[in-house]
């Protein structure tokens, strides 16, 4: 798939980022190149692979469950502006017709 300058410009503008013009031709071949990647790997045999989370057989380190810390909520609420029944109170912002 051909990025040309407009394409890259936007997919820049979906992305919500800013691309110059001197940018948006470099990128629009990084993006070829990218996808030229990703097209080989579909050619790869996949078949009766398991897939794995990590490729070496390691087991994570676990540690207990255990509460560490005292709880302070009360001390955390003192400084806020309303709470009630341990939860903070805000203003309502959507209003009902």
């Amino acid at each position: 798939m051909a990025f040309d300058s407009e394409a890259v410009r936007r997919l820049a503008h979906l992305a919500r980022i800013g691309v110059d013009d001197e940018a948006a031709q470099s990128l629009g071949s990084e993006l070829e190149h990218i996808l030229e990647m990703v097209d080989q790997l579909r050619e790869a045999d996949v078949e009766g692979v398991v897939p794995m989370a990590h490729p070496l057989e390691l087991t994570q380190r676990m540690r207990a469950d255990e509460v560490t810390e005292a709880p302070e909520r009360d001390r955390y609420q003192g400084n806020a502006p309303s709470v009630e029944g341990g939860v903070y109170m805000v203003p309502k912002v959507i209003g009902g017709g």
